[in-house]
């Protein structure tokens, strides 16, 4: 209706945070929310990697891939139906199957991750996706420096499963990629580049690494 406000606006219930009230809110009026729920999607960060495939062209038929942190399996569900391929969702939590896609739970950081997740694949992974975040303390430089050392911790773990020619995408703050981690991925990597799809929201500062033409030691 013409110049109706029609924005949900949620009240502050007793016991609720103020800060869980405007997650609420903003959940509500989030137009990707409400489009996942309708695609079937498990997260709304789905058409975050689907933007990013539009302009990178990241997913192709018959891959492997791996999608680290994956719960709730937005990401998964999406490598899954634009490749067909073999798919991996690796993650600390535990999360429901998703057709299509070996789901295991365990950490990066576990000395048999690699195994697992190479033997899971059926060989090395052609694409090693990372949409992982610590839990945010409001600390902009804190924020940063936690997101860090998740990506490199993925980074770590795909030198170890990635086949030559492959590819990495990883969640990072504004601030970019560290200049060490930056220096590395150049040289193991054809093309590095950074890239926020219109998927993520405004406010936020998160952006996100692609690596493509991955070249073994």
């Amino acid at each position: 209706m013409a110049g109706r406000d029609l924005t949900v606006r949620v009240k502050t219930a007793k016991g609720r945070k103020s800060s869980s009230t405007r997650w609420l809110q903003r959940q509500l009026n989030d137009p990707y929310v409400a489009q996942a729920r309708r695609d079937g999607y498990r997260s709304r960060a789905a058409y975050k990697l689907l933007e990013l495939n539009d302009r990178f062209n990241l997913l192709r038929k018959g891959m492997r891939v791996l999608d680290l942190g994956a719960a709730p399996g937005g990401w998964t569900q999406v490598a899954v139906t634009e490749t067909g391929g073999e798919i991996v969702a690796l993650d600390i939590l535990e999360m429901e199957d998703i057709p299509g896609a070996a789901v295991l739970q365990g950490d990066i950081h576990d000395e048999d991750a690699p195994a697992r997740i190479t033997g899971a694949l059926g060989g090395k992974a052609d694409l090693v996706l990372s949409d992982m975040a610590p839990p945010l303390s409001g600390h902009a430089g804190t924020d940063h420096l936690r997101t860090m050392a998740l990506v490199e911790a993925a980074y770590d773990l795909a030198l170890g499963v990635l086949a030559p020619g492959g590819g990495f995408v990883a969640k990072v703050f504004q601030g970019g990629t560290e200049a060490r981690l930056l220096a590395d991925m150049k040289r193991r990597f054809a093309s590095i580049r950074h890239a926020k799809p219109p998927a993520s929201r405004a406010e936020s500062a998160e952006i996100y690494v692609v690596a493509t033409g991955f070249r073994e030691a």
